[in-house]
């Protein structure tokens, strides 16, 4: 399939690019990615980086979540690497490219957002918060009798009333030693295994078997290797600073971000402080004009984002994929839909509504169906072609050794450059075993503690689940991921089955039960190999993250709930979602104890199998036509979407394939794109981050209600 893919034809005759202005650093072909030896990013700074992040970035995290909806996003992560970066540099000591990514990756795991619904940051402990919410919300009041004590004590309980974490309820339940928080920690640990043994084994078959592209690595690559640059010293003369290519696109770059974010982030918040409606230049997240249209295009879902992130991610994506995207959005959500209204196909539609209400709608009555056959049409092709891939290389490596062994090739080795895109010990590789036995004891323990949790509820569904559904699910989205840098789910799943079991209880609903897509993270172990990167040193740092991030949390979230109930007037965002967001986890939580759930109704055999059949369809045309099938891959992900997650890609697209490119040369250009990139989302999470301080100074500072 690959080969079908290579062979796209080329672009229109491009413009020979004008020289580089005097002085400008332009890039070289021994400057690229993916030289130079392995080298083990993890060191001291790594754990400084963390103890920051926790120390720092988390609170800030916590209490902007809880009182904006917002998250620190790329904010927590540049805003550390280019702290240790100026610091560094004004020690006049080095940062290895290697150690800038691992910071990267520490950071941003430790000031990653726990429940994404919720905007709810701040480690693993902020489910516990959420879950003492369910207990005492008046919108799940019929089932907080219900909810077991290993998810959060009883209400009555001295630990809910004195809200206080260190209570012995927390820690030990009627299922003993499996108490809430425990059970997090537990969770935690299998979690990371799942990933990375199984993440692991993925990467291996998509980008080492199948050398899919994976488009969106270079970002974060390009971004460490720019910001480690700017630590370099020129030899012979003390402290200046070594020109480089990337560090002048960088800063570019972040200057962008710096602008676009303080009008459409900054903006908002600073002009919220002093006046009773924010001032907003660019609707956020995006313009509604659906009910505006809705008498031309009726159920159609026309809107326009400006976020200019969505536009970077256009030019460093395949221009076929994104035209793919936005064809699969056109004739879906802007002209199909009003097509499929006039045939009958929405029922439950209705004039009058928004985009998200009307996106709901016609999910459950067409494109939840079509969704799922289309995710089985990606996983049928995505087996055949590893199964082809693995016979081919087979058959490469039969016919090596016996060349090899006749004498008429001699193997070489550059110990400063391992194998392109190979396993091979300088990477940091393990056995292949290593990988699927991490993977099957997390597994196992998910499964374990599920049935100690609920014992009545039938096991083998754990087994599919886990065994089955997880590796399949992750290898349809590491498969998206390495050729779009965006993964597809199978929405309800969960619902759906512990529907149809017959299983009745409430509890079942909080096991932890081994259901994960872990097809994300193919792209973290691409990302380090272009930075050279170690994969021990990931495993150095989780070692390292875990205390941290448990510790911190757990310290952040007792102050927190300690000051104050949550939700309460001090949190608004959290005031006015959780209520909300409580009552849609009431219906789910109810609906295996109705007769007629409406999950079942969304999801019809007849859709989906017609979808599955249409999609492969459409796969073997491109393929039989010799047209390049990573079109069919962006049509998959554009599927139902609305205008504006489809616009913004396009606009970049075009700016960067017919302008961008013939100004700079196609190759320059495709070097100069993810650093840009890079810089822009650095520069956005500066941004972000003075949001964040003038938010919380906002908060500190304003006048209490008591």
């Amino acid at each position: 399939m690959e080969k079908t893919i290579s062979k796209t034809k080329p672009a229109p005759e491009i413009e020979t690019p004008p020289p580089a202005p005097p002085g400008a650093i332009q890039p070289g072909a021994d400057d690229t990615l993916e030289r130079g030896p392995y080298i083990d990013g993890f060191s001291i700074r790594t754990v400084i980086g963390a103890l920051f992040v926790a120390i720092v970035m988390m609170p800030g995290s916590v209490y902007l979540g809880l009182v904006a909806g917002q998250s620190l996003g790329p904010a927590a992560e540049w805003v550390t690497i280019i702290l240790f970066a100026e610091m560094a540099r004004r020690s006049f000591a080095h940062l290895r490219r290697q150690e800038v990514y691992v910071l990267f990756y520490v950071a941003s795991s430790v000031a990653a957002v726990t429940l994404a619904h919720l905007a709810l940051a701040g480690g693993p402990i902020a489910g516990i918060i959420w879950n003492q919410f369910l207990l005492q919300s008046p919108q799940t009041s019929g089932i907080a009798d219900k909810i077991p004590d290993w998810v959060v004590p009883p209400a009555s309980s001295a630990a809910i009333q004195q809200r206080n974490l260190i209570d012995p309820a927390f820690w030990y339940s009627s299922k003993g030693f499996l108490s809430p928080v425990l059970l997090i920690a537990m969770g935690y640990v299998l979690g990371r295994m799942a990933w990375f043994g199984l993440g692991y084994v993925l990467f291996r078959a998509t980008s080492d078997a199948e050398r899919l592209p994976f488009p969106l690595a270079p970002i974060a690559a390009e971004g460490s290797t720019a910001l480690a640059e700017s630590t370099d010293r020129e030899e012979g003369v003390e402290g200046r600073r070594k020109k480089s290519w990337r560090w002048q696109v960088f800063s570019f770059g972040a200057s962008l971000g710096i602008i676009f974010g303080a009008l459409y982030v900054l903006l908002p918040v600073a002009s919220s402080l002093v006046l009773s409606k924010p001032i907003m230049l660019f609707p956020i997240p995006f313009a509604d004009f659906t009910k505006n249209v809705e008498g031309v295009l009726p159920a159609s879902l026309i809107s326009i984002s400006f976020d200019a992130g969505i536009f970077m991610a256009g030019m460093i994506l395949p221009f076929r994929l994104v035209i793919g995207t936005m064809t699969a959005i056109l004739l879906t959500s802007v002209f199909g839909n009003p097509i499929l209204e006039k045939m009958g196909m929405f029922p439950h539609w209705e004039p009058g509504n928004g985009l998200l209400v009307n996106q709901m709608i016609l999910s459950f009555d067409f494109w939840m169906s079509v969704s799922v056959g289309m995710a089985i049409a990606v996983a049928i092709v995505g087996i055949r072609s590893l199964i082809k891939t693995f016979a081919s290389q087979r058959r490469d490596s039969k016919a090596r050794g016996a060349r090899l062994a006749g004498g008429k090739v001699q193997a070489s080795a550059d110990p400063n450059n391992p194998p392109y895109r190979t396993a091979c010990k300088e990477r940091g590789d393990f056995p292949v075993w290593i990988g699927v036995a991490l993977f099957v004891c997390s597994v196992l323990g998910f499964i374990s503690i599920s049935h100690a949790l609920v014992p009545a509820f039938p096991i083998w569904i754990f087994v599919i689940f886990g065994f089955i559904w997880t590796p399949l699910q992750s290898y349809i989205s590491a498969r998206l991921v390495g050729l779009t840098g965006t993964g597809i789910g199978v929405p309800f799943l969960k619902e759906t089955v512990f529907i149809t079991s017959g299983y009745k209880g409430v509890d079942i609903w909080f096991a932890p039960i081994p259901l994960m897509d872990i097809g994300h993270s193919t792209q973290l172990f691409r990302t380090m190999e272009l930075t050279r990167t170690k994969f021990t040193s990931i495993i150095k740092a989780e070692f390292m993250m875990f205390p941290i991030i448990f510790i911190f949390s757990f310290l952040f979230w007792w102050f927190f709930w300690k000051l104050n109930q949550i939700p309460s007037d001090q949190f608004p965002f959290a005031a006015r979602l959780w209520p909300v967001a409580a009552r849609q986890s009431y219906l789910i939580f109810t609906a295996n104890s109705t007769d007629q759930p409406l999950l079942l109704q969304a999801l019809k055999p007849q859709l989906i199998a017609g979808a599955a059949v249409v999609g492969l369809a459409i796969y073997m045309g491109l393929a039989a036509f010799k047209l390049p099938v990573i079109f069919f891959y962006g049509m998959v992900g554009g599927i139902g979407a609305p205008l504006h997650a489809g616009l913004p890609l396009l606009v970049g697209a075009l700016f960067g394939r017919y302008y961008f490119r013939r100004k700079f040369g196609e190759e320059r250009w495709a070097r100069f794109v993810p650093v840009v990139a890079a810089g822009f989302a650095c520069g956005m999470g500066l941004s972000g981050m003075t949001a964040v301080a003038l938010a919380l100074i906002g908060q500190c500072t304003r006048t209490l209600p008591f």
